[in-house]
């Protein structure tokens, strides 16, 4: 079965399609954040990219925890609430330190629990 962000029958608020946009949105900022911290690209001059994805994921991921806790699935709600949670810490750990990395990681799971639980 496909993905969108477009409402289904089984999926009326689209939560499967806001939770792969966030998801995309989490990779993506971890895999720009990994290859400016291993020095693969240098984002010195448009560090508002990283910002932007980070903000883009946060927004994206609390769009979908609001549409699954309006389409009354709470334990979709949980996992997604507790990456909020992770991500709400993540500009206050310092950036220049292994806390920032291992914080943003820290939400993982919680993404991947979430889309295991979407599948259900």
């Amino acid at each position: 079965m496909a993905v969108t962000l477009k409402p289904t029958r089984s999926d009326p608020l689209g939560v499967r399609g806001w939770l792969a946009a966030a998801s995309i949105g989490y990779i993506a900022n971890c895999a720009l954040g990994a290859s400016v911290a291993t020095r693969l690209i240098n984002t010195h001059e448009i560090r508002w990219v990283h910002h932007a994805l980070f903000t883009t994921t946060a927004a994206l991921t609390s769009v979908t925890a609001a549409a699954a806790g309006v389409a009354r699935r709470p334990r979709l709600v949980a996992p997604l609430s507790a990456a909020l949670a992770v991500l709400a810490l993540i500009p206050f750990v310092g950036t220049r330190t292994w806390r920032h990395s291992a914080t943003a990681l820290a939400a993982a799971p919680f993404f991947v629990g979430a889309i295991i639980e979407s599948r259900r």
